[in-house]
């Protein structure tokens, strides 16, 4: 789902800063104990870079890396900005990579990265079906993922929820228990009709106590990191530049934001990948449920 895009640099430091960014109200004691305690323990789950071999060529990237995400970035900035449509290939999640997850969780993690692309490329290009001629070409695959653990983030999301009201009559979030966090590390490409790579990207990044949702689902942090990779690699593609280097905020365009909310994407070609949850996304994350209740996935083929 679209973020206000806010430069990594800008991200506020330490725990008191970020707690105060998401609530805006000051601490009471039950709760400095509570930040006491997750504080001794990292706060974000590691996030190496993986590269796999999806990609027609890994030479000319460069890193690019951004405050909580990893990256290395190629990008002919020309021939991008000239393209006008895009298509987008399905992506690739073997298995191998992450063995406890189900079929159905890899594959509403793998939609969760065509959904992000489809929308974020929206704002400059035209985006048509996968078997109609494009302009470019994207193609993306996961080569790392770590699983969420679900006890861990199910007992985070109570623990939220029940300490919410607790000393101030109003609700005040709570950090995560960092523990059993979950992370996912990706590639991508866009290439030309001539199969000529002419973007490509490494990523990589893990959940954090703070800003990344409780839910009780192994699939539940690399669903959320999977949405914030089709943005940036989407932003790559419609700035012809590194999505971690501008500084301030980007107000999402309307067309993100109806996206957002559960409306019809801008392009008919982007139906295929289904509705964002909307609304029951929001409360079923603030509830700690899984995206698998929340969200439908793909829309299916008709008989």
């Amino acid at each position: 789902m679209f973020r206000l895009r806010r430069t990594e640099a800008n991200v506020a430091n330490g725990p008191s800063a970020r707690l105060a960014l998401r609530g805006g109200i000051a601490a009471k004691p039950s709760r400095l104990v509570l930040l006491a305690a997750v504080s001794a323990l990292p706060a974000c789950a590691p996030n190496p870079l993986v590269q796999g071999t999806a990609l027609s060529s890994y030479e000319s990237m460069t890193p690019s890396d951004g405050l909580v995400t990893k990256s290395r970035i190629s990008v002919n900035k020309p021939e991008v900005l000239a393209a006008r449509t895009v298509r987008i290939a399905p992506t690739t999640f073997s298995p191998a990579i992450a063995p406890k997850l189900t079929p159905q969780q890899r594959e509403l993690i793998a939609n969760s990265v065509n959904r992000a692309l489809c929308v974020s490329l929206s704002d400059r290009l035209k985006v048509v079906p996968p078997d109609e001629a494009a302009d470019l070409t994207v193609k993306a695959a996961v080569t790392q993922a770590t699983e969420t653990d679900e006890v861990a983030a199910g007992i985070s999301a109570v623990a939220a929820i029940g300490t919410s009201f607790i000393d101030t009559g109003v609700p005040v979030p709570t950090p995560r228990i960092p523990l059993g966090l979950g992370n996912l590390s990706m590639e991508a490409e866009a290439v030309d009709p001539s199969g000529r790579q002419q973007a490509s990207m490494l990523w990589a990044r893990g959940a954090n106590a703070f800003f990344s949702s409780p839910r009780a689902s192994k699939a539940s942090d690399a669903y959320e990191l999977a949405d914030a990779f089709g943005e940036d690699f989407g932003t790559l593609l419609v700035k012809g530049q590194s999505p971690f280097g501008d500084a301030g905020f980007d107000l999402p365009s309307w067309q993100k934001v109806n996206s957002a909310m559960g409306l019809p994407p801008k392009y008919a070609a982007c139906e295929r990948y289904g509705l964002y949850p909307g609304l029951v996304g929001v409360v079923g994350g603030q509830l700690g449920l899984p995206p698998e209740w929340t969200d439908s996935g793909a829309k299916r083929a008709g008989p």
